[in-house]
């Protein structure tokens, strides 16, 4: 059996009501915004006493606009004293460049000497080594040196070194410079 969809008078005029609906539900929006600017305007008229919310944001933006200010002179006050300083190191790193490049100029006259020299005792027991870097530079023919490597033995008599000990009261401690750079 086959039905046939009956259409009554109220369900062709269904999309008339729609439509009647959604220009009132517009209409009726558009009165709430007009009503609520109407309010906003008689408010702004009327004199405060107390700042409002966007009073008090302009001022707050305001003093954080003063506070970076204040920071950006500081900043460029900061740099520019950076500048200076960093003059001035540049002038010390030349200076110390030039000590240097005088150096290397002076190392071709200089060599590296071997030998074995002992380094005699200072006045408070430690090993001067000056005297005995000096001492192989200038039986190399050169007028001075710097001790390079040296080397430290422990130095005991033959009869504690024939009892099997290899330390002891009679033992001591012997520094020989072994290269120095001469010059």
């Amino acid at each position: 059996m086959r039905t046939k969809p009956i259409l009554t008078r109220h369900s062709k005029n269904h999309p008339k009501k729609a439509a009647v609906r959604s220009a009132a539900a517009c209409l009726f929006a558009g009165a709430i915004v007009l009503t609520s600017a109407l309010a906003a305007a008689q408010d702004g008229a009327r004199p405060r006493e107390e700042p409002g919310l966007l009073e008090s944001i302009a001022r707050w933006l305001d003093q954080q606009t003063a506070k970076l200010g204040s920071t950006f002179k500081d900043t460029g006050k900061g740099v520019e004293n950076f500048g200076h300083e960093a003059g001035i190191a540049a002038k010390t790193t030349v200076d110390g460049a030039k000590d240097a490049a005088g150096a290397v100029a002076r190392i071709p006259a200089a060599r590296v000497m071997s030998g074995h020299e002992k380094c005699r005792n200072a006045p408070n027991g430690a090993p001067d080594c000056v005297s005995a870097a000096n001492a192989i530079c200038k039986s190399k023919g050169f007028e001075s040196g710097k001790s390079l490597d040296m080397t430290t033995a422990v130095v005991c008599p033959p009869k504690v070194l024939l009892s099997g000990q290899n330390s002891g009261p009679e033992c001591h401690d012997e520094t020989f410079v072994s290269r120095a750079l001469c010059q």
